[in-house]
């Protein structure tokens, strides 16, 4: 089998079967196991999947730009951020991500809500700016500017001095062997230092991001109280995750 052959061999079962183990597919193809690492290592460097120990998974597509991302399975983000809202209590205080899934949050919330909300995402403020009983924080630092939140030595500093009550953590990738990940290691510390601020956290996690993967983890899922997802409870990258199904 040649090298283009085996690719599309290669992306094919990592579609159907949503994983690649690269030492299954060497036995079934007859052909060394280091082939099948080097032809995961040349699609990973394309941008054809996440490359994990011992084979691959699906590349997140929540790692294409913000301005893509606002088109990505809208009503699957809204049914996650309608159950996230539900979450907040009156007079609580609530740290919330940024991203899409987080943006849909705030056009979730009852408009009688009074709460205070901290975020390190300028649009996901400036959406609540119009909402009457809110109270909005924004922290300040280096905008990166892929997800449009702030991140950097200040910003975490800011988050230290605060304690909520809920975190709304937004990651690009969900599964049980890969955990919490997202598409770059300076978003993934702020996230992690969001978390250590917040009694409780729970993750937003629409269907398009159960089964994907990204390369830098934020937390292990043992770590969270919960993953809001619509994806089905059965899914094999949902095996002995802590979850809060929404209906699809």
């Amino acid at each position: 089998m040649l090298a283009a052959e085996r690719r599309d061999f290669l992306l094919a079962r990592l579609r159907a079967e949503g994983k690649v183990v690269a030492k299954e597919i060497a036995i079934r193809l007859g052909v060394a196991e280091d082939n099948i690492r080097r032809d995961l290592r040349e699609m990973a460097a394309a941008g054809l999947c996440q490359r994990v120990y011992g084979g691959a998974l699906p590349i997140s597509p929540a790692l294409a730009d913000y301005a893509t991302r606002t088109g990505l399975a809208p009503s699957s983000k809204e049914r996650v951020a309608v159950a996230a809202a539900e979450l907040i209590q009156p007079g609580s205080t609530v740290l919330l991500d940024g991203g899409t899934t987080a943006l849909a949050v705030t056009a979730a919330l009852p408009p009688d809500l009074r709460a205070t909300i901290v975020t390190h995402s300028p649009t996901v403020a400036a959406a609540l700016v119009d909402h009457p009983c809110v109270d909005v924080f924004v922290i300040g630092g280096r905008l990166f500017k892929h997800s449009a939140v702030t991140c950097g030595a200040a910003a975490a500093e800011a988050v230290r001095g605060i304690t909520a009550d809920l975190f709304l953590l937004g990651v690009t990738g969900v599964h049980h062997e890969t955990g919490l990940t997202t598409g770059d290691p300076d978003e993934a510390a702020m996230k992690r230092t969001l978390a250590s601020r917040a009694a409780e956290t729970y993750v937003l996690a629409s269907a398009e991001k159960i089964g994907a993967a990204s390369p830098f983890q934020v937390l292990a899922p043992d770590r969270v109280t919960a993953i809001i997802t619509d994806a089905p409870p059965d899914h094999p990258a949902l095996k002995g995750l802590p979850l809060l199904s929404v209906r699809s």
